[in-house]
C-alpha cells in the first residue's frame, strides 16, 4: 500500500503510539490533531488517504462532524474508516457506524486488536477496487467512467454512471434501497425514494441491450447480473 493511514487524535501520546505501531507493520501514516486538520489531510489530492483511524472527541470539530463531512465527499465517499472512541455504549457504536464509519473500537484498546481490525478494513477495501467490469457484452472503467455495450458507447450522467458502478462493482449481490442511496446520493439524502426507481429506469434505457443487466428485486432493492456470457470482475485496465 503506498497511501497512507491517516491518524486523527487530538492526544500526542496516543497518536504517536498508533503511528509507531503502524509504521512496524510497514505501513506510512499521517498525523492530524485536530478535526480541521484531519479533513484538510484527507482531502489532499495529491496524497489521499487509504485509511482514516478518527477519535470521536476533538476539539473543535468533532470526529462525529468530521465523519459526516467525509462521507459527503466524492473523493472520500468510499475512504475507510475506523472509530476510536472511549464511549462504550451500544448507541454511540449503532451511531458512529451509522455515519458511516466501517470499524469502531473502544478505549482502552489493545494494539494488537486494532492492528487486526485495520488490516481487515484495508483488505476489504482492497477486494473492492477493481479497476472495471468486463463480460461478452458489456464493459465499464470504473476510472475513466465508460461504458461500452454492444460495442456502442452509452452516455450516463455521474448520478448514473455511480448508480451503475455501485451495482457492478456488487455483481451478483443484492444491493438494498438505502444502500444505493447512501452510496449515490450520500448519507444526508431524505428526499423522495422514488428518484432511485426513475434513475434505474433511465439507466436501462440508456444502457439498452445490456439494460436487463440490472434485476429488480421486489420490495428490497436491485441486482446486478452482467450479460449473459459475463466474465468475472477484473482488475485489468
Amino acid at each position: 500500500m503506498t497511501r497512507p493511514v491517516l491518524i486523527v487524535e487530538d492526544d500526542p501520546d496516543i497518536a504517536e503510539g498508533l503511528r509507531y505501531n503502524l509504521e512496524r507493520e510497514g505501513l506510512e501514516t499521517r498525523v492530524a490533531l485536530t478535526g480541521e486538520k484531519g479533513l484538510q489531510a484527507a482531502l489532499d489530492a495529491r496524497n489521499p488517504p487509504a485509511l482514516v483511524i478518527l477519535d470521536l472527541m476533538l476539539p473543535g470539530m468533532s470526529g462525529t462532524e468530521l465523519c459526516r463531512r467525509l462521507r459527503r465527499e466524492p473523493s472520500t465517499r468510499r475512504t475507510p474508516i475506523i472509530m476510536l472512541t472511549a464511549r462504550t455504549s451500544e448507541a454511540d457504536r449503532v451511531a458512529g457506524l451509522d455515519l458511516g464509519a466501517d470499524d469502531y473500537i473502544s478505549k482502552p484498546f489493545s494494539v494488537r486488536e486494532l492492528m487486526a481490525r485495520v488490516r481487515a478494513v484495508l483488505r476489504r477495501a482492497d477486494e473492492t477496487a477493481t479497476a472495471r467490469y468486463e463480460d461478452s457484452r458489456l464493459s465499464i472503467d470504473f476510472d475513466d467512467m465508460r461504458v461500452v455495450c454492444d460495442g456502442a458507447h452509452v452516455r450516463l450522467t455521474r448520478k448514473e454512471f455511480s448508480l451503475l458502478t455501485t451495482l457492478a462493482r456488487a455483481a451478483g449481490r443484492v444491493a438494498t434501497r438505502q444502500q444505493l442511496l447512501d452510496n449515490v446520493w450520500g448519507y444526508e439524502y431524505y428526499g423522495d425514494t422514488r428518484t432511485l426507481d426513475v434513475h434505474i429506469r433511465r439507466l436501462r434505457q440508456k444502457l439498452g441491450p445490456c439494460g436487463d443487466s440490472i434485476e429488480t428485486m421486489v420490495g428490497v432493492g436491485y441486482r446486478f447480473n452482467g450479460c449473459p456470457d459475463a466474465k468475472a470482475l477484473t482488475g485489468d485496465k
